[in-house]
């Protein structure tokens, strides 16, 4: 069985929006974004994937296609496959989310990460 202890994982960098992966399968990937305030995730989609937003700490600006939310801890918004999504960390904070893609985008790369 593998365990990651998500608040141990997080890592932040001035430069960038850091992602740290949790667990990843041929089917799926589990990640944290790590966001220092003023950082972001450009807008972007995914022709056949599904990605959850799941907010552990701080707050976020989250977009899914025209509607934008700020999403506390504990909230999760779904970017359903093909509709552009992003976020950011617009307040004063750091922020660190949750993110769930299914299936996996590179269903080819790795299953070592989850032994």
């Amino acid at each position: 069985m593998l365990i990651r202890n998500a608040a141990k994982s997080a890592r932040f960098a001035s430069d960038k929006m850091q992602k740290v992966s949790l667990f990843e399968t041929p089917r799926f990937f589990m990640d944290l974004y790590c966001l220092e305030p003023g950082q972001e995730q450009r807008a972007h989609s995914h022709a056949a994937n599904d990605k959850v937003y799941f907010l552990l700490e701080g707050a976020a600006e989250v977009s899914v296609g025209a509607k934008s939310s700020s999403l506390g801890a504990g909230e999760a918004v779904l970017a359903p496959a093909g509709v552009q999504h992003g976020i950011a960390n617009r307040g004063a904070a750091r922020a660190v989310c949750l993110v769930f893609m299914a299936p996996h985008p590179r269903p080819e790369s790795q299953a070592a990460k989850t032994s």
